[in-house]
C-alpha cells in the first residue's frame, strides 16, 4: 500500500505542484480575506475543479474567521479535507458477484481513454484471485483495437473472441457470451468501440449490445465500466454526462493521472456527476492501477502527508 501511495504522488504531482505553489504565491504572509479567497478560488477553477465545485469549497472557507493569519500549509491541509469530503461518496469497490457467472463487464469510453489496457490490467488482477476470465472485442471496426486485446489476452493468458473485421458487435457479444457460459467463465469483458465522432451512432450501438447481450444473461452487463483520460479535463466530465444518459454507467475508471496538471477533474466529477469511482492509474505498469481511495487522494492531490 505505501508502494501505490508514493505512485499516488508521484503521479499527481503535476496537479499538486500547480495547487500548492499556487497556494503558496496567494497565502504568503497572507490572511483568508475576500480577496485571498477570490484568487483560491480562482486557482481551483485553473485546476479543473470547475466553478460550481470550487465555489462550494470555497464557501466551506469563507466560513472561517476573516482576516485570520494562516500559513500556505494549513491552507492545502484544509483543501484536503473539503476535497477528501466530496469524493468519499465515490469511494466504491467493484465487486465480482460469484453467483452470477458469467459476471459480464462492459467497457465503454472514448478511443484513447485506455479502456483496452485498462481491460488487460484488470484482467490480471482477477486471475490473480483465482477468476477464469475471457475478453470479447466488440471494436469491430478498427483492427487496431482487437489487434491490442489479443495482445493483453496473450499477456495474461485469457481468451479473447473475435470477429470479422467490421462485423455485427452486437451479434459478436452474443457468440462471445454464449461460448463463455459455456467455457464456465467467471468473468467476461465486452471491449466496445469509442468512436464519438457519431455520438448517436456510437451509443445505438452501446444499447443495441445491451439488448442482444439481456437474450443470453437478462442480467447482464453486470457492471458497465466508463473509462476517463484525466489529461482531457473538463472534457472528462462532459462524457460521463453523455454516457451515463445512453447506458447504465456503474462506475469509473481514471486513467493518465500522471500525464497531467488537471487531476482536479476527479473532484468535479464526484460533485456534479457522482459516480462510483472503482479504480485510478497513474502509470503504464500493471500495479498502477489500483482501487481508488478518497482520503489518499485529496492528500496527493493538495501535496499534503
Amino acid at each position: 500500500m505505501l508502494g501505490w501511495i508514493s505512485a499516488l504522488k508521484n503521479g499527481l504531482k503535476k496537479s499538486s505542484d500547480k495547487l500548492s505553489q499556487g497556494v503558496v504565491s496567494i497565502f504568503t504572509q497572507k490572511k483568508i480575506d475576500q480577496e485571498t479567497l477570490d484568487e483560491l478560488e480562482e486557482l481551483l477553477i485553473t485546476s479543473d475543479m470547475g466553478v460550481k465545485t470550487s465555489a462550494k469549497i470555497i464557501k466551506a472557507f469563507g466560513a472561517q474567521k476573516q482576516d485570520k493569519e494562516i500559513s500556505s500549509e494549513e491552507i492545502c491541509r484544509k483543501l484536503a479535507d473539503e476535497v477528501a469530503l466530496i469524493l468519499e461518496p465515490c469511494q466504491q469497490k467493484l465487486e465480482i458477484d460469484r453467483n452470477k457467472k458469467p459476471f459480464v463487464i462492459m467497457m465503454v469510453g472514448v478511443n484513447g481513454a485506455g479502456k483496452t489496457t485498462t481491460i488487460g490490467k484488470l484482467a490480471q488482477k482477477f486471475k490473480a484471485q483465482g477468476l477464469r476470465v475471457s475478453m470479447i472485442a466488440a471494436d469491430t471496426f478498427r483492427a487496431a483495437a482487437v489487434e491490442q486485446l489479443q495482445t493483453w489476452g496473450e499477456r495474461v493468458g485469457t481468451r479473447v473472441f473475435c470477429g470479422e473485421n467490421g462485423c455485427d458487435s452486437a451479434g459478436l457479444c452474443y457468440d462471445g457470451l454464449t461460448q463463455a457460459i459455456k467455457a464456465q467463465d467467471d468473468v467476461v469483458f465486452i471491449d466496445t468501440a469509442g468512436r464519438l465522432q457519431n455520438k448517436n451512432g456510437l451509443m445505438d450501438e452501446l444499447k443495441k449490445i445491451v439488448k442482444v447481450i439481456k437474450k443470453v444473461l437478462p442480467e447482464a452487463p453486470h457492471a458497465t465500466l466508463l473509462t476517463l483520460d484525466a489529461t482531457n479535463g473538463q472534457n472528462a466530465l462532459a462524457q460521463v454526462e453523455v454516457f451515463k444518459q445512453a447506458v447504465e454507467v456503474s462506475g469509473l475508471i481514471i486513467n493518465k493521472l500522471d500525464g497531467t496538471a488537471k487531476g482536479g477533474i476527479l473532484v468535479a466529477i464526484a460533485d456534479t456527476c457522482p459516480t462510483p469511482i472503482y479504480y485510478v492509474g497513474v502509470g503504464e505498469r500493471i500495479e498502477d492501477l489500483q482501487e481508488f481511495d478518497a482520503q489518499s487522494f485529496a492528500k496527493s492531490l493538495c501535496g499534503v502527508e
